[in-house]
């Protein structure tokens, strides 16, 4: 029998992010510390996975930073020169070989293909690639 390769990964965003945030160095480091409300507007062919999301419910969401440098191996935490430098799969950097975000937020509205969320850090016009329920 011969070994096929292994498939590829691939991502098909589900939607984007509308936020007032548009300067990654304006933007808190985390949606806990200043994250403002933000929309996650959706593609017209997944809304159907939005049926039982709830106001009220927390959600990760995830994202692909697509303005994040991929070439990061190693960072200075929370973007400090003072904080020794450390390996990006130790840290929450946004720069690293696959910049996928996590963003857990609370879910304010849900209206049509839009979900109003709280503590969202990301910028606007960040590509959404899931959405999942904190367990």
């Amino acid at each position: 029998m011969i070994a096929s390769e292994p498939s590829r990964p691939e991502l098909n965003p589900i939607g984007v992010v509308e936020s007032p945030l548009t300067d990654p160095a304006a933007a808190p480091k985390q949606g806990t510390e200043g994250g403002p409300e933000a929309w996650l507007v959706f593609e017209p062919g997944v809304l159907d996975g939005l049926r039982e999301v709830e106001p009220g419910e927390r959600v990760i969401v995830l994202t692909w930073l697509d303005r994040a440098r991929r070439d990061v191996l190693r960072v200075h935490p929370r973007d400090d020169p003072a904080n020794p430098e450390r390996g990006v799969f130790s840290t929450r950097s946004a720069e690293r070989p696959n910049p996928i975000g996590l963003h857990e937020v609370g879910v304010v509205a849900v209206e049509g293909n839009r979900v109003l969320v709280t503590d969202m850090e990301a910028l606007d016009g960040t590509p959404i690639v899931d959405l999942k329920p904190v367990i």
